[in-house]
Protein backbone atom coordinates (compact mmCIF):
# COMPACT_ATOMS: atom_id res chain seq x y z
CA UNK A 1 0.00 0.00 0.00
CA UNK A 2 1.56 3.40 -0.51
CA UNK A 3 2.42 6.05 1.61
CA UNK A 4 -0.20 9.41 1.72
CA UNK A 5 2.12 13.19 2.27
CA UNK A 6 1.40 16.46 3.77
CA UNK A 7 3.44 19.01 1.77
CA UNK A 8 2.91 22.22 2.92
CA UNK A 9 5.24 25.10 1.47
CA UNK A 10 4.49 28.51 3.43
CA UNK A 11 4.92 31.41 1.09
CA UNK A 12 4.41 33.76 3.37
CA UNK A 13 3.09 33.93 7.31
CA UNK A 14 1.22 36.97 7.93
CA UNK A 15 0.07 36.16 11.26
CA UNK A 16 2.41 34.44 13.66
CA UNK A 17 -0.45 34.34 15.99
CA UNK A 18 -2.77 32.55 13.77
CA UNK A 19 0.40 29.84 12.97
CA UNK A 20 0.70 29.50 16.23
CA UNK A 21 -3.15 28.57 17.33
CA UNK A 22 -2.92 26.15 13.94
CA UNK A 23 0.15 24.22 15.38
CA UNK A 24 -1.44 23.97 18.58
CA UNK A 25 -4.28 22.52 17.28
CA UNK A 26 -3.26 21.19 14.24
CA UNK A 27 -0.09 18.41 15.82
CA UNK A 28 -2.51 16.60 17.87
CA UNK A 29 -5.24 16.19 15.15
CA UNK A 30 -2.46 14.66 12.79
CA UNK A 31 -0.95 12.62 15.61
CA UNK A 32 -4.36 11.44 16.56
CA UNK A 33 -4.71 10.66 12.51
CA UNK A 34 -1.60 8.26 12.38
CA UNK A 35 0.62 11.38 10.85
CA UNK A 36 4.30 11.16 11.58
CA UNK A 37 5.87 14.83 11.09
CA UNK A 38 9.13 14.53 9.01
CA UNK A 39 10.16 17.66 8.17
CA UNK A 40 8.98 20.50 10.02
CA UNK A 41 10.46 23.56 8.99
CA UNK A 42 14.28 24.22 9.37
CA UNK A 43 16.95 25.12 6.65
CA UNK A 44 16.06 25.00 3.15
CA UNK A 45 18.08 25.38 -0.06
CA UNK A 46 16.20 26.12 -2.92
CA UNK A 47 17.45 25.30 -6.92
CA UNK A 48 16.78 26.01 -10.20
CA UNK A 49 12.95 28.28 -9.81
CA UNK A 50 12.44 27.44 -6.26
CA UNK A 51 11.96 29.89 -3.54
CA UNK A 52 13.61 28.97 0.20
CA UNK A 53 9.85 28.76 1.92
CA UNK A 54 9.13 26.78 4.96
CA UNK A 55 8.31 23.44 4.07
CA UNK A 56 6.17 20.62 6.55
CA UNK A 57 6.08 16.95 5.12
CA UNK A 58 3.97 14.78 7.14
CA UNK A 59 4.07 10.61 6.08
CA UNK A 60 0.82 8.60 6.74
CA UNK A 61 0.21 4.83 6.44
CA UNK A 62 -1.99 5.13 3.03
CA UNK A 63 -2.91 7.71 0.64
CA UNK A 64 -6.93 7.15 1.86
CA UNK A 65 -5.55 8.12 5.67
CA UNK A 66 -3.96 11.13 4.79
CA UNK A 67 -7.05 12.60 2.90
CA UNK A 68 -9.18 11.39 5.66
CA UNK A 69 -6.96 12.98 8.46
CA UNK A 70 -7.37 16.41 6.01
CA UNK A 71 -11.09 16.08 6.48
CA UNK A 72 -11.44 14.88 10.17
CA UNK A 73 -13.28 17.55 12.55
CA UNK A 74 -10.06 18.15 14.79
CA UNK A 75 -7.90 19.63 11.37
CA UNK A 76 -10.78 21.26 10.01
CA UNK A 77 -10.73 23.05 13.48
CA UNK A 78 -7.05 23.74 13.01
CA UNK A 79 -7.85 25.52 9.49
CA UNK A 80 -10.35 27.69 11.26
CA UNK A 81 -8.01 29.20 13.40
CA UNK A 82 -5.26 29.83 10.50
CA UNK A 83 -7.75 30.80 8.35
CA UNK A 84 -6.24 33.67 6.54
CA UNK A 85 -2.69 33.84 8.68
CA UNK A 86 -0.65 32.32 6.00
CA UNK A 87 -0.37 32.18 2.62
CA UNK A 88 0.56 28.12 1.71
CA UNK A 89 0.87 25.89 -1.00
CA UNK A 90 -0.63 22.28 0.42
CA UNK A 91 -0.88 19.15 -1.19
CA UNK A 92 -1.59 15.45 -0.36
CA UNK A 93 0.16 13.20 -2.59
CA UNK A 94 0.56 9.02 -2.75
CA UNK A 95 3.87 7.96 -2.26
CA UNK A 96 5.56 4.67 -3.04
Amino acid sequence: MAKGYWVSVYRTISDPEKLAAYNKLAAPAVKAAGGRVLVGGGQVVAHDDGVAERVILIEFDSFEQAVAAHASEAYQQALIALSDGVERDFRIVEGV
